[in-house]
C-alpha cells in the first residue's frame, strides 16, 4: 500500500488556496518569469510577490534560477500543472453547465 503524506498534501492546497499564489503559479506554468513582470502583471508590489515566492519555494512548488541582476521561476514538476488543468477543466465544465440551463 502506498503511503501519502497528507499533511504535506495539507500544506500545498492550502498554498494554492490563496487566490495570488494560484495567479503566480499559473503564470509561472505558462511563461517561467521574472519577478519584476509577475510584479507587472499582477500589479502586485515587489516584496508582496517575493513572499508569496518565498512559500510556494519553501514547499517546493516552484524553483527560482538567476538570470543576471532577475530572479525567474518555474515550476519544479509537473504536479502543479496537472493540477491547475483539473482546476481549469472543472471550472470550465461547471461554466458550460450552468450555460446550458439558461
Amino acid at each position: 500500500m502506498v503511503r501519502i503524506d497528507y499533511t504535506h498534501c495539507a500544506q500545498l492546497l492550502k498554498a494554492l488556496a490563496h487566490p495570488t499564489r494560484l495567479n503566480i503559479v499559473a503564470l509561472i506554468k505558462e511563461e517561467q518569469p521574472c519577478v519584476k513582470a509577475l510584479e507587472e502583471v499582477l500589479g502586485v508590489s515587489q516584496s508582496n510577490i517575493s513572499q508569496h515566492l518565498s512559500l510556494l519555494r519553501h514547499l517546493g512548488i516552484v524553483r527560482a534560477r538567476r538570470e543576471g541582476n532577475q530572479v525567474c521561476y518555474r515550476l519544479s514538476d509537473d504536479t502543479v500543472s496537472k493540477m491547475l488543468d483539473v482546476l481549469s477543466n472543472s471550472i470550465n465544465q461547471k461554466e458550460s453547465e450552468n450555460g446550458k440551463s439558461d
